[in-house]
């Protein structure tokens, strides 16, 4: 399978009161299409700095990042901003919906910004949106009238409206409760099996089990990797046992 994305010798340092903090360090990583990729490690192991220069939303101190076989790391801001939005899905843990736009301006918000304005785009938020759960009904509701869990599902529609290359998520589930971050990780689930290429980031281990490749860092370094088959074709009792003792070997 070919790589969506890999970095080399990627490091990314910042200047704290004059001392530099190595944050990433000499990291070589590849994402493989269609694979379901979870970053793991304790609190400030470099988790979420790897996947923003990853995804272009920061520059790497050095080292490069490729997009297939374009380097991206050499990139104007500019550049970055056009390379999100033509390749790019992102899911937070904050879900950062325009409170002054109903359910389907949002949604089509993001096709706008990357001026794609079609029935057939119209046509595919309808689909997606009763696909995740959010029906008709809903469709001309606020964020401020939505549960949690709706609005995330609707951040999700927003994501991957451009049919996006690559979908990061940074702890999607870490404001839900347990039954919408369920659902959360269904659509998630789904999304995978459709062949979408995603990166994640957790600290929970339910979540993380929905992967099909858990890396795990140490003060910026990859110290492990474990690979499972695509969620919902093995048993889950052993896949979690497997995944828990790998976590145990990594001291997590």
């Amino acid at each position: 399978m070919a790589s969506v994305l890999r970095t080399e010798k990627l490091c990314k340092s910042f200047s704290n009161g004059g001392v530099q903090q190595h944050i990433i360090k000499n990291l070589d990583l590849e994402i493989l299409k269609q694979d379901f990729t979870v970053i793991m490690g304790a609190s400030g192991s470099g988790k979420s700095t790897l996947l923003y220069a990853l995804s272009g939303m920061d520059k790497p101190t050095l080292g490069k990042v490729y997009f297939g076989e374009t380097e991206i790391s050499s990139y104007t801001n500019d550049q970055l901003a056009v390379f999100r939005r033509n390749h790019c899905g992102f899911v937070f843990q904050s879900i950062y919906l325009l409170e002054n736009m109903d359910v389907f301006d949002n949604i089509m918000t993001g096709a706008l910004v990357a001026q794609k304005n079609s029935p057939e785009l119209v046509k595919r938020a309808e689909e997606l949106l009763c696909k995740v759960g959010i029906g008709a009904d809903m469709w001309k509701k606020y964020p401020n009238q939505l549960s949690g869990g709706e609005c995330q599902r609707v951040g999700i529609v927003r994501a991957v409206i451009n049919a996006p290359q690559i979908l990061f998520a940074d702890e999607p589930t870490g404001a839900l409760n347990s039954s919408a971050g369920t659902d959360v990780l269904d659509i998630f689930t789904e999304l995978h099996e459709s062949g979408q290429s995603i990166v994640m980031v957790t600290h929970d281990l339910k979540t993380a089990l929905r992967g099909s490749r858990v890396i795990f860092l140490r003060d910026g370094s990859i110290v492990g990797e474990h690979r499972m088959p695509a969620y919902g074709t093995d048993d889950l009792r052993a896949r979690r046992e497997g995944l828990g003792r790998f976590l145990d070997e990594m001291g997590w």
